[in-house]
């Protein structure tokens, strides 16, 4: 009777599973089961709240104590042992859920086991599929402090063989170093619960290097972070330095528009060519307030009457870039830097123009038909004979071209030609900075240089590909400022970038990851503490093999969503000298259910 009773009691994995693969995609809410757990299905593409400490690539089911409101005493009434959808007892923003007894935990860890033997042909549950992986939120209240337990099964083709069941603790946060473990005391208890004679090692740390590039406040505001991922064989002490035979990873993610970026003034370029992009597309034709009293009509006026002097349309662009010699050692990668992405000496005539408009940004609609009025009307009088690139295909530059035949064809300066006319001419000035630098300066190829620069797809989309294109100079410039980097470890990077960017519309937040040499960056952390450091200890091979993790790191593993560990938190954000860094310890324990 019990065990027909616990059927029927876990019935719910069964109803998931069939809605899952009836509707062939996750379930959008949590079900209740029982009265207390919540459970939830997700996918392998979701954050998990796991996946600090388990590294499976696949759905999960999380367990957790089920969050009750008014209307759910009325539901119970009325329901059946079947599930239901928990979404009406649940608030909608659930705190990240709330945690089961550990015993709790442990019994629906048993149930599911019973669930997935296939030799319990009693309970007519062989016949089923390998369920998803399981893990229930715990609220620490044992002497082991468990915050979660997880049952995973092993599997030989479509049959269960057995389950990995994990155990994770969490203590913490502290700076006292006599609470971390001992690593030899670590290995012994491994080889006593596992009955193994030998074990390996694997360490892992992570290291923020923005933090040590001593611009810590004002990057951890902005969203942007480079931190570098190291993992070795035989690890010796707990918290020791990776040795520099190790593989490391850097990981990049950095939002544009540092204002102390030697490339900003770009951005504020680029900020101008997606207003008039957006103006354009809404057909809007009203301007923000000029930052300058001087009007960019004034300097057009100017501009243009040194070209009826001179009318010789070489002898104005000198080179600008004498800097550029500067030897890029630390004391002058600023200014190295600086000299790289300055004006370029090559500006055209139509390029000249969009700086003289975009400096003094046009400060109205009326403005800019002005603007254009008078470099049309010069034209057509035969009064300047400009230089322009070649291949250069906005608007006006065919009109130039057109004007040194002396037919021009009539324009009429009204709607959103201007705007468009403007954009053009920006877009092809912002292009050709980017391919300068990209290939003139960092030589890289030539093999993604069509997709970014491209004029077979509409302005809008050209537009995009120039906010790409900056993102990732900005991601070159950084590394170049504060990891120094030298061409060598550039070129690759920009390609990963390239290539990601080739495929994915714009997103700051995506983590760009580089393989690296740690001794690239060895001088950025070595003295510095490690935001997480991790060994694994294992023994065993294929599927029995076992581990045992043990992990600090500087942020929660989990969130802690009882209020008996509230207390966890107090003082976690107060970092003091670099001595007493707070650190979480969290430790994985795993052991073996075999079925055959």
């Amino acid at each position: 009777g019990m065990l027909r009773g616990k059927v029927v009691y876990l019935n719910i994995f069964f109803s998931l599973r069939i809605r899952e693969d009836g509707k062939d995609s996750i379930p959008e809410h949590p079900y209740l089961y029982e009265t207390d757990v919540e459970i939830s299905l997700i996918g392998s593409s979701c954050k998990s709240p796991v996946e600090n400490f388990w590294n499976g690539s696949s759905a999960v089911y999380i367990l957790q104590k089920a969050t009750h409101n008014e209307e759910s005493n009325s539901m119970e009434e009325s329901r059946t042992d079947d599930a239901v959808y928990a979404s009406e007892v649940l608030p909608k923003e659930s705190a990240g859920g709330l945690a089961l007894s550990v015993g709790r935990a442990k019994q629906l860890i048993s149930l599911y086991t019973m669930v997935q033997n296939p030799n319990m042909t009693y309970l007519g549950t062989s016949d089923l599929d390998v369920l998803p992986a399981l893990w229930a939120r715990c609220d620490g209240s044992d002497p082991q402090h468990t915050c979660w337990v997880g049952a995973e099964p092993l599997r030989a083709g479509n049959k269960v063989t057995g389950l990995n069941i994990y155990m994770v603790s969490c203590d913490g946060p502290t700076a006292d170093k006599t609470r971390f473990a001992n690593l030899e005391e670590l290995k012994t208890e491994h080889k006593i619960r596992h009955h193994s004679s030998v074990v390996t090692t694997k360490g892992f740390a992570r290291y923020e290097l923005i933090a040590g590039a001593a611009v810590e406040d004002t990057m951890a505001e902005s969203g942007s972070s480079i931190s570098v991922d190291i993992t070795w064989n035989g690890v010796e002490k707990i918290l020791e330095t990776p040795p520099l035979i190790s593989a490391a990873t850097l990981n990049i993610a950095l939002e544009s528009g540092d204002p102390r970026s030697p490339v900003f003034h770009l951005y504020r370029e680029l900020q101008f060519l997606l207003a008039l992009a957006e103006g354009l597309k809404m057909g809007v034709t009203e301007w923000p307030e000029p930052s300058e009293s001087e009007s960019a009509l004034k300097l057009v006026q100017e501009f243009l009457t040194d070209l009826k002097k001179k009318l010789d349309g070489d002898c104005m662009f000198g080179n600008k870039n004498e800097t550029e010699k500067i030897q890029c050692d630390t004391a002058a990668v600023d200014s190295c830097i600086k000299s790289i992405f300055g004006e370029r000496g090559d500006l055209d005539f139509t390029e000249q123009l969009w700086c003289k408009m975009k400096s003094k940004c046009v400060s109205s609609y009326q403005e800019l038909i002005d603007c254009f009025t008078l470099v049309i009307k010069s034209l057509q009088r035969g009064e300047i004979q400009p230089w322009i690139h070649q291949g250069s295909s906005s608007f006006l530059s065919q009109l130039i071209q057109q004007s040194y035949h002396g037919e021009m064809e009539d324009v009429s300066l009204s709607d959103i030609t201007p705007i468009q006319m403007l954009l053009e001419i920006g877009l092809e000035k912002m292009k050709k900075d980017y391919v300068s630098f990209f290939i003139g300066k960092s030589r890289i190829s030539l093999l993604f240089q069509d997709y970014f620069i491209s004029t077979s797809v509409d302005l809008q989309e050209q537009v995009h590909h120039v906010q790409k294109l900056h993102h990732v100079l900005e991601i070159m410039v950084s590394c170049t400022g504060l990891l120094q980097f030298r061409h060598e470890n550039l070129f690759p990077l920009t390609q990963i970038c390239m290539k990601y960017y080739k495929e994915n519309p714009l997103n700051e937040e995506h983590v760009f990851q580089l393989p690296i040499r740690p001794a690239l960056v060895k001088k950025f952390y070595q003295n510095d503490n490690p935001e997480v450091w991790k060994v694994e200890i294992s023994s065993g091979h294929g599927q029995k093999e076992v581990k045992t993790t043990w992990q600090v790191s500087t942020n929660a593993p989990v969130e802690l969503g009882t209020s008996n560990n509230s207390g966890f938190l107090l003082d976690s954000t107060v970092n003091g000298s670099s001595e007493e860094r707070l650190y979480f310890i969290t430790m994985t324990q795993c052991s073996q259910v075999h079925f055959t």
